[in-house]
């Protein structure tokens, strides 16, 4: 991945964006695709749709990544200045007591440590329980009437932890889920560009709101109307400790992108999608979904009368914590892979099963 590429994506990693206050990351993802796209719109939910007309009538497509992150909201804050808070997104509650967050103000960013109960002053009983989150706290340090005029209720939390590279080709950060699919679309978007753009029209989305209920990538597709939608996500990686390949599949960071087979996948689009990999020399591997995929290709395929709706993931470690880790090659790869999709559909097409 080249220095520019790696700066982008750094910066849409760690801008803060809980579902609902994506507009930082909205603002790093316009600013990378306006250089490549005809049209960049940014529509009443906040989703970003970069457009690149296409030569000719072939086939439309959208390449959708979620910009929003799981994160936490201030609900309540006491006198002495302790902020209570609630999940936005999924969490697990284990391994939140001691994380160090973000509080975004109107003012600016305040570090805060969650805290709770030592175990020393925990009975015999509470040391054996996950404590529940109601039971934790932010602390931010500061007297409470300091805390009560800079903390609004409502106000969006992060981790505060950023991207890191490490090991051999690896990164660590929190919010690859799912801003990495949104770099993954505008990487695509300038490679097609670059090779003299597609046949049909192209769309580079930036959806919101995924977290809370594939709100963003709804609207967006019933708004773009494709021919096409490909939802870019991430997924669990099977090649670690203790990950039963019997009930989840086999599935290997840097092992390259991942194609999804099942009822919410257009077996037209995975036929393509596979030609597409193995012509340009792509590693790729696939994932069965049985049913729905959770994910914004959920959502795509139902659009008005019907999409063809398909998944390309990438193997992520620890999902929906502060230390998620893939491999940049696998990020990398499935860009090359969505580029050459898109670029070698021809008019008339046909996606019918």
């Amino acid at each position: 991945m080249d220095t520019k590429a790696l700066e982008f994506f750094k910066a849409l990693v760690e801008a803060p964006s809980p579902s609902g206050y994506e507009q930082p990351a909205a603002a790093v993802f316009r600013e990378r695709v306006r250089a490549h796209a005809d049209e960049v719109v940014t529509d009443v939910m906040g989703s970003v749709h970069a457009v690149l007309r296409g030569t000719a009538d072939g086939p439309s497509v959208m390449l959708a990544g979620h910009i929003d992150e799981i994160g936490f909201m201030v609900t309540y804050v006491t006198d002495d200045g302790f902020c209570a808070f609630a999940p936005i997104g999924g969490h697990d509650p284990q391994i939140l007591p001691g994380a160090r967050v973000h509080v975004h103000t109107r003012e600016g960013v305040l570090l805060g440590v969650v805290g709770r109960l030592p175990i020393h002053l925990l009975e015999e009983e509470e040391r054996k329980q996950v404590v529940k989150m109601h039971k934790m706290f932010i602390d931010l340090g500061l007297p409470g009437e300091e805390v009560k005029r800079r903390v609004r209720i409502g106000d969006p939390v992060t981790y505060a932890v950023g991207m890191e590279l490490f090991g051999g080709g690896m990164a660590v950060s929190r919010a690859f889920d799912d801003k990495m699919g949104a770099f993954i679309a505008a990487e695509a978007l300038r490679m097609v560009k670059e090779a003299g753009r597609a046949k049909g029209d192209f769309f580079a989305v930036a959806t919101v709101q995924e977290e809370i209920g594939l709100r963003g990538g709804k609207t967006s597709a019933y708004a773009v109307d494709p021919d096409v939608g490909i939802a870019i996500e991430v997924t669990h990686a099977t090649d670690y400790l203790d990950v039963d390949k019997r009930k989840h599949g086999e599935v290997k960071c840097g092992a390259g992108p991942v194609i999804s087979r099942g009822p919410n996948i257009n077996p037209r689009v995975f036929d393509l999608l596979c030609e597409a990999a193995e012509a340009e020399g792509i590693p790729y591997q696939v994932e069965g979904a049985p049913g729905g995929t959770g994910t914004d290709a959920n959502v795509i395929q139902l659009t008005k009368g019907g999409k063809a709706a398909a998944l390309v993931s990438v193997p992520l470690r620890y999902m929906h914590t502060p230390t998620e880790v893939l491999a940049l090659s696998d990020v990398e790869n499935a860009a090359k892979l969505l580029a050459a999709f898109v670029l070698r559909l021809e008019p008339g097409t046909d996606f019918t099963p």
